[in-house]
Formats: structure tokens, C-alpha cells, sequence
């Protein structure tokens, strides 16, 4: 099952009046993290806003598990029922940055036992260039009854990054900059884990904002390094991009794990190292 869906054919499910459509807009980004009121303007019909501050993340934690530590399965299940989720339903994610926050969500549910949960390719942007329409308002469905269960999706801590590293490729998915080290607006220290390739996210798509094809995602890993005989996770500033890493990974062919404590949780500890420049 391919874990993508074109704005066509959730145009059609929703015309069709498809049911155990659930529709999720996760906007969020680093400069706005707060997207409620752009969703509450236009979004997709039907779709409901999500949070990735309180319901793709646990609040109120030590910024030393980093800044977005994965919510507790409590948490993530009260969300998804608010968003009127039942058992067997098809979930459809996406936000308005090319999806690198509604692969947060992909992942989650994923890892949390919703088997069918899909990515509008192309994102908001794709949906409005099809000539789709919006609605406005806000969404309040009726409370979902989905039962959500343990971690399905291996990860890693940050006990694990530095034995995976000796077995095999660990992913950085921020822009290249911070990876050098020439910027870290968020971070307490500059650069990247020592070891760790640079990949950064946005170049899994192409210019109208959806994914490569498959064959151009895996030449794209490949050529930076990527060892298919070896396994393979991903890590960002705080474990949001690096789920889309994982989605155009899988696209790709490969399996891959998620580091979600990422650089921010790695650069708080005094005693992990730290290295900058091009070099891994």
C-alpha cells in the first residue's frame, strides 16, 4: 500500500462520499507554530486541525528529551478520538509545507497501529493548484473510538545512536547550514552528530512540492551514501522533518528508524559529541 495519496483521489473519495475518510491538517512550522487560525481560514473539507505542539508532542517535559518528545500513548489517543478516528478508518495527513509536519503524524499513527494512514502528495499546495476548493470554519467531529496500542515502529535513544552508528547510516535531515554549523537559530550547540549523513529534507521533492518518484528517491540516497546492506535512521532538529526523511526513505526502498529525541536532544548533553563542517 502506498503510503501517498494525489489530490485527486481524495478529491474523488470526498466527492464520493467515502466512509472512514478522516482528513488531519497538521500545519506547523518553526516561524508559525501555530496554524489554527490558517486552518480555521481554508482547509480541505472535512479535514481537522491538529496540534503538533500538544498532540503530536508531550509538553511540559525537560527540553533535555528535546524540543517535540513523542507524546504518550494517553495523549496521542485522546487526540486521534477528538479527531473522530475509529478502528479500520483511512487517514489522510497533510499541511502547508510540502508535508514536513504532517509526516509527524503519518509516523505516529503508524507506530501507534493505524495501518491505513496516507500523505496528500503535494500537500495544501498541491490540493489548490488541482483546482480544488477550500471551506472554512472550524471541524468538531464526533468523538472517534479508535484504540491505539503500543510502539509498532522500532526507534531510537540516544543510548542508541552512537552502537547504530557502528552497524549503520544515521540520516541528518536539517538544511545543510545547520549541519555545517554555520547556523543554529534553536539548538545550544552548532553542527551535528559525528557520523551522521547530511540529506536534507527538502530535496525529496521537486519543484511542485511533491515527492520524487521512487527510482529518483533511492538514486538521491544512494549517491549520498546511503548502504542498502545496512540499516538506516533518520534525525532533524527535533524529530519532525525527520519523519518525512522516513516517508521518502520508504518511498525509496529502504527500511528506516527515527531518532526522535534528535540534535535538539543530542546537543543539550555536555557529553555527547558534536562536529561541524562538511564532514560526517
Amino acid at each position: 500500500m502506498t503510503p501517498l495519496i494525489t489530490p485527486e483521489e481524495l478529491h474523488r473519495r470526498i466527492a464520493d462520499g467515502a466512509s472512514g475518510l478522516r482528513i488531519l491538517d497538521v500545519r506547523w512550522q518553526l516561524d508559525k507554530p501555530e496554524g489554527r487560525e490558517d486552518c480555521r481560514a481554508g482547509h480541505i473539507p472535512g479535514a481537522v486541525y491538529v496540534d503538533l505542539g500538544t498532540e503530536l508532542s508531550e509538553p511540559g517535559l525537560p527540553l533535555t528529551r528535546g524540543r517535540h518528545p513523542l507524546p504518550s500513548l494517553t495523549r496521542l489517543q485522546a487526540a486521534a478520538r477528538r479527531w473522530g478516528i475509529h478502528d479500520g478508518d483511512t487517514v489522510v495527513v497533510y499541511d502547508a509545507a510540502g508535508n514536513t509536519s504532517a509526516a509527524r503524524a503519518w509516523w505516529l499513527l503508524r507506530s501507534t497501529g493505524v495501518t491505513d494512514v496516507r500523505v496528500l502528495d503535494g500537500a495544501l499546495a498541491g490540493w489548490k493548484a488541482a483546482g480544488f476548493e477550500l471551506e472554512s470554519g472550524a471541524v468538531e467531529p464526533a468523538e472517534g473510538t479508535v484504540t491505539l496500542t503500543g510502539d509498532h515502529l522500532e526507534q531510537l535513544d540516544i543510548d542508541d545512536v552512537a552502537s547504530f552508528l557502528q552497524r549503520g547510516t544515521l540520516i541528518d535531515a536539517r538544511a545543510a547550514e545547520r549541519y555545517r554549523g554555520e547556523v543554529e537559530p534553536l539548538d545550544p550547540r552548532p553542527g551535528h552528530i559525528p557520523g551522521a549523513l547530511s540529506i536534507p529534507t527538502a530535496g525529496n521533492l521537486d519543484d511542485s512540492g511533491r515527492f520524487l518518484a521512487p527510482e529518483q528517491l533511492r538514486e538521491r540516497f544512494l549517491s549520498h551514501g546511503v548502504d542498502p546492506q545496512r540499516p538506516t535512521a533518520a534525525y532533524c532538529g527535533s524529530g519532525v522533518n525527520a519523519c518525512h526523511a522516513l516517508l521518502a526513505l520508504q518511498l525509496a526502498g529502504f527500511d528506516a528508524v527515527l531518532y526522535p529525541g534528535s540534535f535538539s536532544e543530542w546537543s543539550r548533553d555536555p557529553d555527547r559529541p558534536v562536529r561541524t563542517g562538511e564532514s560526517p
